[in-house]
């Protein structure tokens, strides 16, 4: 298991921006991608960014490609700076490591984080 905790969440206004942070305790994460998850109320869990191992490959859901930026720092920590927010995109966000190159389904990743909220108010 890897210890995942996310922060950064909080409450904007539509057109704002946050940042949010993960970081994994234990062995480094070689060869581990890691990626962002958002689930809102009764909706199912969604994909948003992903990274691989390295850093170099990044992949975003189409609905914030663009406005979101997913970046790896050190390898065991992942950022995603969320910008021109809108009120969709208010859910709880989830970090999560999968051992695959570029992986982007729920049932990809072994390992999660508890979550934190993002709200954006129009």
């Amino acid at each position: 298991q890897v210890p995942l905790v996310e922060s950064g969440g909080g409450t904007v206004r539509t057109g704002g921006s946050l940042r949010l942070s993960c970081a994994a305790s234990g062995r480094p994460l070689r060869n581990y991608a890691m990626g962002w998850f958002r689930q809102a109320p009764g909706k199912e869990r969604q994909f948003v960014a992903g990274v691989d191992w390295i850093g170099d490959d990044t992949y975003y859901e189409d609905s914030v490609r663009g406005r979101f930026t997913i970046s790896r720092a050190g390898g065991n920590t992942v950022h995603l700076q969320m910008n021109t927010l809108k009120p969709e995109d208010t859910a709880v966000y989830y970090c999560a490591v999968a051992q695959l190159a570029t992986p982007s389904r729920v049932e990809d990743f072994g390992d999660w984080g508890q979550g934190t909220q993002v709200t954006v108010s129009s």
